[in-house]
């Protein structure tokens, strides 16, 4: 059997998704209530980080930990990545070592071509082009306090990054449909846009996006990386903030999502996280709750 991987919300079918955000709800309560569970004991989860983070390597650690099994963290400085081994050879040894590899870097490609060559399961914990697990979070978030994503409208607010990659992806596999408002020159990539047909389309402006929307979500207009375009991104992203405001276009009981770190009075308005409307807590919580059901999942696999 072909080892699975999860490098875009893709590599799942429909019924999966939906199976693995029904685990991520159980093993959720089964925390809340102390229920020791570690079928995976003496397990290695290997951490790869190019990029930093926080509620990443948190909830992974975390995940594998309460799952019986360990966590062994790598920054660029403590493997050969960093001094140029090839990505093939580094593979092919951590692959030999450990029961489970997540990685967060830059390139899709670069996780491609690890995962091509590694004897066990590679998890996609972000690249710049997507961010499934995140997405895992996000959906868990609305099946938990609004049921089933079905036949729903979700409004994308901001750069048509990764994260909106991904929601694309959702937006197939669960099947709403995404409204996407950018700016001009901050579209989604034209070959993921396409891929959805039906389920994902761009609109002009926030608030016909968001007109009658049942889910809101934004992200961050400098991601890491982008520093050097702040002023530049910061004076094109005008008038694409959400805002109490803006929510109150959309449907009366509309959530709003924002996968973290937040940067108050730019892509949100700084009283936009204390709405009842947002749920962004329980969704940072969730990752946990998310990525436990998919190393479940893919361990068992």
């Amino acid at each position: 059997m072909s080892v699975r991987h999860f490098l875009s919300l893709t590599d799942l079918s429909s019924a999966e998704l939906q199976q693995l955000l029904n685990r991520a709800i159980e093993l959720k309560t089964m925390q809340k209530k102390h229920v020791v569970f570690e079928p995976f004991k003496n397990y290695v989860l290997a951490m790869i980080f190019e990029k930093s983070s926080t509620r990443t390597r948190v909830s992974f650690e975390t995940g594998i930990t309460q799952l019986g099994g360990s966590a062994l963290f790598l920054s660029p400085r403590d493997t050969q990545l960093g001094r140029g081994e090839p990505i093939e050879d580094t593979a092919r040894v951590i692959s030999r070592m450990v029961d489970i590899i997540m990685i967060r870097t830059f390139e899709q490609a670069k996780i491609e071509r690890f995962a091509a060559h590694s004897k066990v399961s590679v998890i996609n914990a972000l690249t710049d082009e997507f961010h499934p697990c995140q997405l895992l979070a996000d959906m868990q978030t609305y099946l938990e306090h609004r049921g089933s994503i079905a036949g729903k409208t979700v409004a994308w607010i901001g750069d048509g990054n990764n994260m909106c990659h991904s929601y694309i992806h959702a937006a197939q596999l669960l099947d709403f449909e995404l409204r996407i408002a950018c700016p001009n020159g901050f579209e989604p990539n034209v070959d993921i846009m396409a891929s959805a047909g039906k389920h994902a389309r761009l609109v002009k402006t926030p608030l016909e996006a968001v007109s009658g929307a049942h889910l809101v979500v934004t992200d961050t207009w400098v991601s890491m990386g982008q520093e050097e375009e702040e002023k530049a991104r910061l004076a094109k992203f005008e008038g694409f903030q959400v805002t109490p405001a803006l929510m109150d276009v959309a449907d009366k009981a509309a959530l709003f999502m924002h996968c973290l770190p937040a940067h108050r009075g730019e892509e949100i308005s700084h009283d936009m996280f204390e709405d009842p409307r947002s749920v962004v807590w329980d969704e940072a919580e969730n990752r946990l709750h998310a990525q436990k059901a998919l190393m479940e999942f893919l361990l068992n696999n």
